[in-house]
């Protein structure tokens, strides 16, 4: 078990997070990413630590859009199992769009943390909303920028819609397809021969 205060998290803020590498966040997620904090108060926004310039970067971006440096928390790479137990202590894993998350949105959803994207035109950009349609969530796809910021937002302000989200998300990890490594192994056999 992994408390949020030792992750540098606000016990009671809402917590986006972010784990694909930052070279995949352009100027477009990020500014809804910093419209989203200053609609959701005490909200922070949780990333992957790159190194020094990009952290550096990053910080001044925000400041440009009057967010507060305390507001973005990077986290350090960590051995797997540190880092899916800590995982769970995310609200909602937001996707970047041009590349999508691939084995960060797995990983999000087997911690049990709904993940919003969404889906574009090139294989890239919609990874993640094939592994959202395989744990049965196609409700959390969007097609647009404005439908994934108001996604988000929804999502963020409603305790009850996340909540309804991350019960069924938990019940789907075990009944839907993506997690089914028997059943994908008999696939594949059955494809091979």
């Amino acid at each position: 078990t992994i408390s949020r205060n030792e992750m540098g998290l606000p016990e009671d803020g809402f917590v986006f997070c972010c784990f694909n590498n930052n070279y995949k966040i352009t100027l477009v997620e990020f500014n809804i990413w910093m419209r989203l904090l200053h609609n959701v108060k005490g909200s922070v926004l949780w990333l992957r630590r790159s190194n020094t310039i990009s952290d550096k970067n990053i910080i001044k971006e925000a400041q440009k859009r009057n967010v507060e440096p305390s507001r973005i928390i990077f986290a350090d790479q960590v051995p797997i199992d540190q880092h899916l137990a800590r995982l769970k202590l995310a609200d909602l894993f937001i996707d970047t769009f041009f590349f999508n998350a691939h084995t960060t949105a797995t990983e999000a959803l087997w911690a049990g943390v709904p993940v919003v994207t969404k889906q574009g035109k090139s294989f890239a950009s919609r990874v993640a909303g094939s592994l959202i349609k395989a744990v049965s969530l196609p409700e959390l796809i969007t097609n647009n920028e404005k439908d994934y910021e108001a996604l988000i937002l929804d999502l963020a302000t409603n305790p009850n819609k996340i909540n309804k989200v991350k019960t069924k998300l938990a019940s789907n990890i075990i009944s839907q397809p993506l997690f089914d490594t028997e059943k994908y192994t008999k696939h594949l056999e059955n494809g091979y021969q």
